[in-house]
């Protein structure tokens, strides 16, 4: 028996797969924000609040990145590519952030 795969169940399976590689990033992120909140609990006064500032932005920036993966979810199947690149631009504005966090409290 031959199955034939139309375009919508393609769509479907790229969002699915999508979503789920963005969840892993997301996780991925909570997994670099309790590293860097255990170094702030080491850190001196000063220091711990500069760690504290940062992981604040973090914090927000993965937020807007869990609300924009919401909308990919929740979007028709015309919309969610639109969607998509919203939410590649959280997800690079994340990594630069971590990246810069990890680089400057080494």
């Amino acid at each position: 028996m031959q199955f034939t795969k139309n375009k919508e169940t393609d769509e479907m399976s790229d969002r699915e797969q999508y979503v789920e590689k963005m969840k892993a990033k997301i996780d991925e992120w909570n997994h670099d924000l309790g590293k860097l909140e255990a170094k702030a609990k080491q850190a001196d006064a000063d220091l711990r609040a500069k760690y504290e500032e940062q992981i604040q932005e973090l914090r927000k920036r993965r937020d807007e990145a869990e609300e924009r993966l919401r909308q990919v979810r929740e979007a028709s199947e015309d919309s969610w590519k639109e969607l998509r690149e919203g939410m590649e631009s959280a997800w690079d504005d994340m990594a630069k952030a971590l990246r810069n966090a990890s680089e400057r409290f080494r």
